[in-house]
């Protein structure tokens, strides 16, 4: 097999690799990630509301994701316009915020079905905004930002493109054998080597990651921050992409990715470790200065809407409008929140909160 940059990598080999993929270099590496895989599920279950994680930890991914495509934006601006009905979000915020819509969706989806060619078409089309669906004409290249050379052309022709993902699915769901840890790192280097959407496939990609590990039942929730380890050594992350198809060279991208599972699980645990103790000392602040207004749900919901609206309190169905407005005011006199004017409406922002997650360790 040879390999030309510039011509249609029609020759993608078929899953499962022809190289060893379980060496033992790899299963030592396997029981490290998934311990800190099965330490963050427990984590994830400490926290008594799971919106919490729902409407942080995805945010987080969606600005990393997002960020390794140039689409830059900030967590101040996920955060404040992450419930935003008017869409007054500037575009690289609409469009990382289309991320995390993408990542629920598809989380839902797999009640109805396994991971599949639809699921990633459903998130593609989600995270684009616009209806889309397997490639069909040619002229899609892959450059290096840098220097503006062809890296990588990959495989055209739509009913080429479906074999090697319906070969993709198979290998998902019927090499049980293998540990899903490395079926992880394997189908995530093939979907991005098919390249199967004109645009939205790295995205994409990251998103069926976090999707595969809850089908798999190693995480209850989507939300691992795995592009995190991407941002941080996203050279190493396409250089090692790149040797898998010139040079077959798989353990060296499976660690990779193993790697990328044992930190950020990590991360996202001590993450979700430090949001409980801040929401433990909030309600504690709030149940000793304000007993009277003081409710467990008013304290989980300043942790559900970092950004919080009168409405939020009263679709949560705390309080009616007027008593949530005194509610809110009253959290910002004591410095919980603070408030802000947002056009015609406050918003009070948990400042806490979004400083924690905006913490980079």
């Amino acid at each position: 097999m040879s390999f030309d940059p510039h011509r249609p990598f029609n020759d993608l080999p078929n899953l499962p690799p022809a190289s060893e993929t379980e060496t033992r270099t790899i299963l030592r590496s396997c029981i490290s990630a998934r311990a800190a895989l099965a330490e963050l599920r427990v984590s994830g279950r400490l926290i008594p509301n799971q919106a919490m994680l729902i409407n942080s930890i995805p945010l987080l991914e969606a600005q990393a994701s997002s960020e390794i495509e140039n689409i830059v934006t900030t967590t101040d601006r996920l955060f404040r316009y992450a419930n935003d009905a008017a869409g007054r979000a500037d575009p690289a915020t609409k469009e990382a915020l289309r991320y995390r819509t993408a990542l629920h969706r598809g989380f839902e989806m797999l009640d109805q079905r396994p991971l599949s060619t639809a699921i990633a078409v459903e998130v593609c089309q989600t995270i684009k905004g616009v209806a889309l669906n397997i490639r069909k004409t040619p002229g899609t290249a892959l450059v290096n930002d840098a220097t503006n050379e062809v890296i990588y052309t990959p495989p055209e022709g739509e009913d080429l493109l479906r074999s090697k993902l319906a070969n993709w699915e198979r290998y998902i769901h019927e090499t049980e054998e293998i540990d899903p840890l490395i079926r992880l790192a394997v189908m995530h280097y093939q979907f991005e080597a098919i390249h199967p959407f004109v645009d939205g496939n790295g995205r994409t990609g990251r998103v069926l990651n976090l999707l595969f590990l809850v089908d798999q039942d190693l995480l209850d929730l989507p939300v691992l921050y795995l592009s995190r380890h991407v941002i941080q050594n996203r050279a190493q992350y396409y250089r090692h992409l790149l040797e898998v198809t010139t040079r077959q060279a798989w353990e060296p991208w499976i660690l990779f990715i193993l790697e990328a599972v044992r930190t950020t699980a990590e991360w996202t645990t001590a993450k979700i470790h430090a949001i409980r103790g801040l929401l433990d000392e909030t309600a504690a602040a709030i149940r000793q200065s304000r007993p009277k207004m003081y409710s467990r749900e008013l304290v989980e919901l300043i942790f559900v809407h970092p950004y919080c609206r009168i409405s939020d309190v009263v679709a949560a169905d705390i309080a009616k409008r007027q008593t949530a407005a005194v509610y809110l005011k009253a959290l910002a006199a004591q410095g919980v929140l603070e408030q802000i004017k947002a056009g015609r409406e406050n918003l009070y922002i948990n400042p806490p909160l979004l400083a924690l997650l905006a913490e980079p360790k």
